[in-house]
């Protein structure tokens, strides 16, 4: 017989490891300290009214129930005024990828990417979206050892950079390509960064451009290390400025200027820095911290899109675990930034925490949560797409950003059973774990406040707890904007090409994918 209960304390007790140290109660008005509406905080977006030939998700928007994971149902997928073009599966995709032009770059997972053909970065020409083919693999150092959240494009400059990232933080290895013929990268820094006995002292984890392409701003996460590499002769990448805004700092946004770097923290919140004296190129520049915002909801937090509406900036920024969605930050005073709004999903909400533990347990450490995302302009938004890990590609209307609604999803077919042929899944590779550990902090606050049913947690999948299946795909990439098409990676089904329905997406003419840095 069974012993539910037991394994479901047991798995409980173990994601207690990874909560982070502040949950506390809201403090309105304190320079630094947490802000947050509960009210907007436990809402979710309006659903999308499914038309055509869609195959919806069949209960709460964005679950994978346990019953579709453990009868199979999950393997054909979910989709709703969404197509699916093509595709390039290769060996999987590793944690973000990233594209330019007519190209698609598949980021690499150290050590699966090292053990089947293709090694390091497989550049992916979609030229023909319907049959996308790769034409290089990039096998520098950094690329082998794994790029993790690091591989970004600046289209100004036509440049690629990758950071190695062998086992969550990585130091030294940098690799900086000239992207002009996008299925043929050129390396242009055989030395610093690439040669191993030159390393550039930065620690690497996530990465991200100036929107000029002088700057790459490399995040190490623990510690909490952020580093400025002057990319201004992109042979001879160099630091100029380093510091320790916080102790665990993730992903970024920049503004079009340069002058503000918007630093994930992955306790759970938002570090603004003054970064005008590196843009200036300042002999001794000095980078103050601004404002620093904390929220309980989410943690973990990722990355953040700036974006304007009517001359108003604001962010879109997303958590990475604990069921935090995305926020909609109000960063008119930069001294002072606002949550404002959120969206999140069905399965995101304290309500629902309990439904979200019985379905996720055994697919390993993610359940559903946000990850990269991509606004269809930087001025005026009109769509936000988002890889939603377990739920997959999410697309929401934001005209209105204070009403917004989703309009439609994909979620791939999950690959389950073929893990042993998907050496750059970092979803295949956890999958020795059954646990989703990262949705702890949510799961603890959910019983807090008495939203958590212990029955409704528990399920046929209760007590896999090792061995997780692929019974849904790990989808972190930022999906490209290209008029009704989406480009998006997912970690079993790598590069997905997809056509929005004209129906509930019209672009606009000055469409302009962005995902901030």
């Amino acid at each position: 017989m069974r012993t539910p209960y037991r394994r479901l304390l047991l798995a409980a007790a173990a994601t207690l490891l990874l909560a982070p140290s502040a949950i506390s109660d809201a403090q309105p008005g304190a320079p630094g300290g947490v802000r947050e509406d509960r009210e907007i905080a436990d809402t979710a977006v309006a659903r999308a009214t499914c038309a055509g030939d869609s195959l919806p998700e069949p209960g709460l928007q964005g679950d994978v129930p346990a019953a579709e994971r453990d009868s199979g149902r999950s393997s054909q997928g979910y989709r709703c005024n969404i197509s699916r073009i093509g595709g390039y599966a290769g060996r999987g995709a590793g944690i973000t990828s990233t594209e330019y032009d007519h190209c698609v770059y598949l980021g690499s997972f150290f050590p699966g990417n090292l053990l089947g053909p293709a090694q390091g970065v497989q550049v992916i020409d979609v030229s023909d979206p319907a049959n996308p083919v790769r034409t290089a693999t990039l096998t520098e150092p950094a690329m082998l050892a794994g790029t993790w959240e690091s591989l970004k494009v600046n289209a100004a400059r036509k440049l690629l950079v990758g950071t190695g990232v062998p086992a969550f933080t990585g130091a030294g290895l940098i690799s900086v390509y000239d992207i002009s013929d996008c299925a043929h990268p050129r390396l242009l820094n055989p030395g610093p960064g690439t040669d191993l006995a030159l390393p550039v002292p930065i620690t690497a984890h996530e990465g991200g451009f100036s929107p000029d392409g002088r700057t790459y701003w490399a995040s190490g996460v623990i510690p909490g290390i952020v580093s400025a590499v002057d990319l201004t002769d992109p042979a001879d990448p160099h630091v100029i400025w380093q510091g320790m805004p916080g102790q665990s700092m993730h992903g970024m946004g920049v503004r079009e200027d340069g002058n503000r770097l918007y630093l994930a923290d992955n306790m759970g919140g938002l570090t603004i820095l003054d970064t005008s004296a590196v843009q200036r190129r300042d002999p001794d520049p000095q980078v103050p911290v601004l404002a620093q915002l904390t929220w309980t909801d989410g943690w973990a937090t990722q990355q953040s899109v700036p974006v304007s509406y009517d001359g108003v900036p604001y962010l879109f920024t997303a958590d990475e675990a604990g069921s935090g969605g995305v926020k909609l930050i109000d960063i008119s005073d930069d001294s002072r930034p606002r949550v404002v709004n959120t969206i999140k999903l069905e399965i995101n909400l304290a309500r629902h925490r309990d439904s979200a533990v019985a379905s996720s347990m055994g697919g390993s450490l993610f359940a559903y949560d946000a990850h990269y995302c991509a606004a269809d302009r930087p001025v005026n938004p009109t769509a936000l797409a988002c890889g939603w890990i377990s739920s997959g590609i999410r697309v929401f209307d934001v005209r209105d950003r204070f009403h917004v609604w989703e309009i439609a999803y994909y979620n791939p077919p999950a690959r389950t059973g073929h893990n042993s042929e998907l050496w750059n899944s970092p979803h295949a590779l956890a999958s020795i774990i059954g646990v989703p550990l990262l949705g702890a902090p949510s799961v603890l606050q959910a019983i807090e406040q008495g939203a958590f049913d212990p029955e409704q947690a528990l399920s046929p999948r209760t007590g896999d707890v090792a061995f997780g299946d692929l019974s849904t795909d790990w989808c972190f990439s930022a999906p490209r904007w290209r008029g009704n098409q989406l480009w998006a990676a997912c970690a079993d089904n790598g590069l997905l090409t997809l056509e929005l329905s004209p129906e509930v997406y019209t672009p606009p003419a000055d469409q302009h994918s962005t995902v901030g840095s």
